[in-house]
């Protein structure tokens, strides 16, 4: 593996007693797709939030792109990460090329950006997204799926080279969570850093390329797909029984419910 973009040393984060996570390491290199696993309440949300710099954590130490999290400026962590996933208000009075606007803002730090780079970088992350159909629709009046990719062309236009998704296809259909999967995998193997919340195992089976399993705010296992998704494991975590097996035309692991 080559020198991690995201390095996380003993983590952890409690609120009023409660551990919500506890002593995890995790790293992310260039040119992966790092999956994270759990049932609800294992911890996936709170790992996000604390590796982009939105919490502290009560131990431990975040590191992205050499630079330590918490003694890092929010205008800093914006060229570095970008997180796709966290609500966002729907009644905003902005319209979908401002929203994707948005992404570019991070940018007036550095001197060597122009307005010319920007109006680019909006426009081929909407073409890119096939929103640009969208750019002077108000915000609140596209579908779910469409205000989706609207986000997903946000982030793309920050250009930033780590990249934090939180379960990116909750209440999506299958194509529109096909289609921000994709974008997530091509951006792991143009050299970006990704690390994606997966509610769905075999989403996660299908494009991460190393998994990591919560349990209760701890790190259960982690390693490659075929390592981490074992039927007994899984049914202990989940409470469910669950089944894995070898997919029946993808080089991959199937979760099946049922033992």
């Amino acid at each position: 593996m080559s020198d991690p973009l995201v390095s996380a040393t003993g983590i952890g984060y409690s609120v009023d007693g409660a551990v919500l996570l506890g002593g995890i390491d995790i790293t992310v290199a260039r040119g992966e797709l790092v999956g994270v696993l759990g049932p609800n309440g294992a911890g996936k949300s709170t790992l996000i939030r604390v590796l982009a710099g939105d919490l502290l954590p009560t131990t431990g130490t975040v590191v992205i792109s050499g630079l330590e999290v918490a003694r890092a400026t929010p205008g800093e962590l914006a060229l570095l990460r970008s997180v796709y996933g966290y609500p966002t208000p729907v009644d905003v009075p902005f319209t979908g090329r401002a929203i994707v606007e948005m992404g570019r803002y991070p940018h007036r730090l550095r001197e060597d950006n122009t307005a010319e780079i920007d109006r680019t970088m909006v426009s081929d992350a909407m073409d890119r997204t096939a929103t640009t159909r969208f750019a002077n629709r108000a915000f609140a009046t596209l579908s779910s799926g469409e205000r989706a990719r609207i986000l997903l062309a946000r982030m793309l236009a920050q250009d930033a080279e780590i990249i934090l998704m939180d379960e990116p296809t909750a209440n999506l259909d299958v194509g529109h969570g096909e289609h921000i999967l994709s974008e997530a995998r091509r951006l792991a193997d143009d050299g970006r850093a990704v690390l994606s919340v997966f509610h769905d195992l075999n989403e996660a089976a299908r494009y991460a390329d190393r998994m990591l399993l919560l349990d209760r705010g701890g790190l259960r296992i982690e390693g490659r797909p075929r390592e981490v998704l074992s039927g007994d494991t899984l049914s202990e975590v989940y409470g469910q029984a669950l089944r894995v097996v070898d997919h029946p035309f993808l080089d991959c692991p199937l979760v099946l419910v049922g033992g």
